[in-house]
């Protein structure tokens, strides 16, 4: 992949950061001595850049460059937030009169508050979730129609929905007057692209996409185009199938939307508000022996790492899944107050509201065999590759969604099939789920291939 367009660095990590940092200790400091008897306040800053084409010709050039300042202010038990895209210190007076005079007006919360400053973590660890290397717009152009260039040129691709190449870097900064202060810089470089196959009613779509914080680590745009391609041809001629309850095996790239399931599930509030169907779970056996899942948010140059929280909490690995076994929920200083535990360090923050749980690299270890001996005991069964719309219910774990992919017979797949409907249970689907050994690290919630057995497959 030619990265020769790559402009020279003219950004300053440390001088933004310091500058972010600065802000956010005045505006802190100010609402403490306006009234608050505790604050945070967040600033989100950045850049970002994206071309796109179609059929050859250049479509779309967008860049895009914003700073959002978000305050939290907490009176007695009453908290408020506010944001702006204001920044300037002008502006931290109408700010803050506005969030205590929000927080007058709000109900008591018993378990609002900062983080425990036991908790905060002291010195944020590299990650290495920066590269300083800008593209041109000249080599993001480059890499879309390298990427489309190479989706056309395979056999049976008719059309194309375009191609993409974006740029961004991200800076986030906490101050709180619970003692914390720090900010980290992240940056991101991604492509895609979406082709059709095939012609009038039989045509078929797919697509591919790579993702990455360093540039040298995303995937070459020639690569990305011919996967995408390939798949889209692959799917031509599909068939329907009539309904049957057989094993179902799951495409690693659909196949972490088990795991979003099982984030949603694990969630500090769906637990504190017993709107899960993983309540009461803590502890016990939710998979087959062998499974395990773990969270990190210190995974180097992860797409969801993080040196720190929302409220500046110390990150740590975490194991969620262990031998089957349920080890932790996803907690935030608030959740974690309302089942009286300890927060994990897994508080997310915008500038619009105040801190929430969610996963950071989340992912489900793999399994020893590769996908060909996951399917080879099956005599008939569905392997999906793609699922349509959204049938879960995480209260009661039941799944329903629409899917397409290959019907697997004699433990080969033999031909594709669309227009399916799987259902089960989420309960039963962890019990009887296995994964094979192909885990790729693309999207922050990652998995491999995995065979769920017993759902019901609705075709025919």
């Amino acid at each position: 992949m030619n990265n020769s367009l790559l402009n020279p660095q003219t950004f300053s990590r440390a001088a933004a950061q310091e500058v972010a940092l600065g802000c956010l200790s005045d505006l802190v400091e100010l609402a403490r001595s306006s009234g608050a008897d505790a604050a945070d306040g967040v600033m989100v800053s950045g850049d970002a850049l994206s071309a796109s084409q179609r059929l050859g010709a250049r479509e779309d050039l967008e860049r895009s460059e914003s700073a959002d300042i978000g305050l939290r202010v907490i009176v007695g038990k009453k908290q408020a937030n506010v944001s702006s895209t204001d920044t300037s210190p002008s502006a931290y007076d109408r700010l803050v009169q506005r969030a205590l005079s929000m927080a007058e007006n709000a109900l008591e919360d018993p378990h609002c508050g900062l983080a425990d400053p036991a908790l905060l973590v002291e010195t944020l660890p590299d990650l290495e979730l920066f590269d300083s290397e800008e593209p041109s717009t000249e080599l993001l152009f480059d890499w879309a129609a390298n990427a489309e260039e190479a989706a056309l040129s395979v056999n049976g691709v008719s059309n194309s929905e375009g191609a993409n190449a974006t740029w961004g870097r991200t800076t986030f900064a906490l101050v709180t007057s619970g003692g914390f202060s720090g900010a980290y810089t992240t940056s991101r470089y991604g492509v895609s692209v979406s082709v059709l196959a095939g012609s009038g009613a039989s045509m078929q779509r797919d697509f591919d996409f790579s993702t990455a914080c360093h540039v040298v680590d995303l995937e070459d745009p020639l690569v990305v185009g011919l996967s995408a391609g390939e798949r889209a041809v692959r799917r031509l001629e599909a068939r329907k199938v009539p309904t049957a309850q057989v094993p179902v095996v799951f495409d690693w790239r659909v196949a972490n939307s088990l795991l979003r399931h099982l984030s949603g599930a694990i969630n500090g509030n769906s637990i504190a508000r017993e709107t899960s169907f993983l309540k009461g779970q803590l502890g016990k056996k939710v998979f087959s022996s062998g499974i395990e899942v773990i969270d990190d948010p210190l995974r180097a140059r992860g797409l969801l790492s993080r040196p720190c929280d929302g409220e500046g909490v110390r990150t740590k690995t975490l194991p969620i899944v262990r031998d089957g076994v349920l080890q932790n929920w996803l907690l935030d200083t608030r959740t974690a107050k309302q089942l009286c535990l300890s927060s994990t360090g897994h508080a997310s923050r915008s500038v619009g509201g105040p801190p929430a749980p969610s996963s950071s690299n989340f992912y489900l270890r793999p399994g020893s065999i590769n996908p060909d001996e996951l399917i080879s005991d099956i005599d008939s069964g569905f392997y999906v590759s793609e699922l349509i719309g959204y049938g879960v219910n995480l209260v009661t774990g039941d799944y329903s969604r629409g899917a397409s992919g290959f019907w697997i017979e004699n433990g080969k797949i033999c031909y594709p099939v669309h227009e399916l409907t799987i259902a089960g249970n989420l309960t039963e689907m962890f019990q009887t789920l296995q994964p094979a050994n192909d885990l790729t690290f693309r999207t922050g919630t990652d998995s491999p291939t995995v065979r769920v057995d017993g759902m019901t497959v609705a075709g025919l």
